[in-house]
């Protein structure tokens, strides 16, 4: 009997880990400048660019490519962001481009329900290095 609740027990941990760790955003960066080593700075400071026009008055580089991938029923769009934001503050840039995410339709949700195979919410952002702002020609 004691047996048997160690193994509820177990199962129960085991699936509420699985829950926890389906929540997660799982973020990968390929650099686009290999070798290329900056301190890294704070997620708060990385700013979020909707337009490659805002960036018009800037000096910046490009650092990575970054990619983002979370469950479609577990994550959200603004944790998607906060994810990008974090990746990208530890390679040393302090912006990030063109976030774009990818929501599942909801049909592709209820499929995923049905089946227990779930969905997956993906986003690509470039990261950036604000290094100033352009001098205005007079």
């Amino acid at each position: 009997m004691m047996l048997r609740r160690n193994l509820l027990f177990v199962s129960i941990v085991l699936a509420l880990l699985g829950l926890i760790l389906s929540g997660c955003v799982s973020t990968k960066a390929t650099m686009l400048i290999p070798g290329k080593e900056i301190a890294p700075i704070s997620p708060d400071l990385v700013r979020i660019f909707t337009l490659e026009s805002e960036l018009d008055t800037l000096i910046y580089e490009r650092i990575a490519l970054i990619e983002a991938t979370g469950s479609g029923e577990w994550t959200s769009q603004s944790g998607m962001y906060k994810a990008m934001r974090k990746k990208a503050a530890s390679l040393g840039c302090n912006g990030i481009l063109l976030p774009q995410i990818s929501e599942p339709g909801a049909g592709a949700k209820v499929a995923g329900a049905f089946l227990g195979t779930g969905t997956q919410r993906k986003g690509q952002a470039v990261a950036i290095r604000v290094l100033g702002r352009k001098k205005e020609q007079p």
